[in-house]
């Protein structure tokens, strides 16, 4: 098949975050030539018809969607394969439905507590939200404020934390933050415990869930919040960067909680109507409860992502993973 990467629009003066995603074409533009596919790269920005013009005219069989934002937007995320449908033009991945769904982070939210999935009490968002808490109600307590629509930890730090507040003091916080959050924010309770990443890969026979990692807060003390921020994901020189590494290896003591996870995480790949491959992220409570903070419908497929990683405990090549993306989107033709 001859197949179109397509990506973000990304220039060198780009942040960390949105130039990772040409790591991401290259790694799958490898594993396409090991495949015996040929492709091209194409960037999306908001002129959509150029897209399709450009796609029409290098005669693409299949498309594989690595569109995170669009004009600098995680909140367009959906409206390439929206496009796409519209054109009768297999993808990878989630559907656009699905991924409106899954990456609006209040919109994922409540969708999984109107399923029964469990996933913390939030305020807002802002602007549209009101200052009631939503979910499973709860006042005064520490909360995280976090973008609605951007990903990759955007906007997250140590100041991202409001402790021992209720949602009056809170609401107005997201107000004051939203500039620096894609414009749209909303306040989570901070589940202050273990966080969990589980990734999911499309198999003959349903999804696969991959060995469960676990990040791990080397070092950390009792005045550094535990949360995997900006400076852990993107910044190289920052002590957070080389201090949250991931584990796979478990005492007997985890069967029960991993067996959990496993179980929601292919819930929601059910319920959101997910393909080729997710991830769930997970924060543990000091009881041993599993709440869900996010479903990434399109996990980062660098090589040093987490799934990447994921997929080498697995002993699943990447060339063999990205063969069972494709083999997922055929299936939609």
């Amino acid at each position: 098949m001859h197949i179109a990467i397509v990506h973000d629009t990304v220039c060198d003066a780009d942040a960390p975050d949105a130039r990772d995603v040409i790591a991401q074409a290259d790694a799958v533009a490898h594993a396409l030539e090991t495949l015996g596919h040929s492709s091209c790269r194409i960037d999306c920005s908001l002129n959509l018809l150029a897209v399709k013009v450009e796609l029409q005219r290098r005669q693409v069989d299949l498309v594989f969607n690595l569109v995170e934002s669009i004009g600098g937007q995680g909140r367009l995320i959906h409206l390439l394969p929206f496009c796409l449908d519209a054109m009768a033009m297999p993808y990878t991945g989630a559907r656009a439905e699905a991924m409106m769904l899954s990456s609006g982070k209040v919109l994922a939210k409540t969708w999984m507590t109107g399923a029964g999935i469990p996933t913390p009490a939030w305020i807002g968002p802002w602007p549209g939200g009101d200052a009631g808490v939503h979910g499973k109600r709860t006042g005064t307590g520490n909360w995280i404020i976090k973008s609605v629509w951007e990903h990759a930890s955007i906007g997250l730090d140590e100041n991202s934390i409001i402790t021992d507040a209720g949602p009056e003091t809170v609401f107005p916080l997201l107000r004051a933050r939203a500039h620096t959050l894609g414009g749209a924010c909303f306040a989570e309770r901070f589940i202050a415990g273990r966080e969990f990443n589980l990734s999911l890969l499309a198999g003959p026979h349903g999804p696969e869930v991959l060995p469960p990692a676990e990040i791990i807060f080397e070092g950390y003390t009792n005045a550094m919040p535990r949360i995997v921020d900006y400076r852990a994901k993107w910044d190289e020189d920052a002590f957070e960067y080389h201090h949250t590494p991931r584990r796979f290896d478990f005492s007997a003591a985890d069967h029960n909680l991993l067996h959990r996870l496993e179980e929601l995480s292919i819930l929601c790949w059910q319920r959101f109507g997910l393909n080729g491959y997710a991830r769930v992220d997970f924060r543990v409570d000091p009881t041993g409860a599993p709440w869900i903070l996010e479903v990434n419908a399109n996990p980062c497929l660098s090589p040093d992502a987490g799934f990447t990683a994921a997929l080498e405990r697995a002993d699943i090549a990447h060339a063999d993973a990205v063969r069972r993306i494709l083999t997922d989107a055929c299936s939609w033709t």
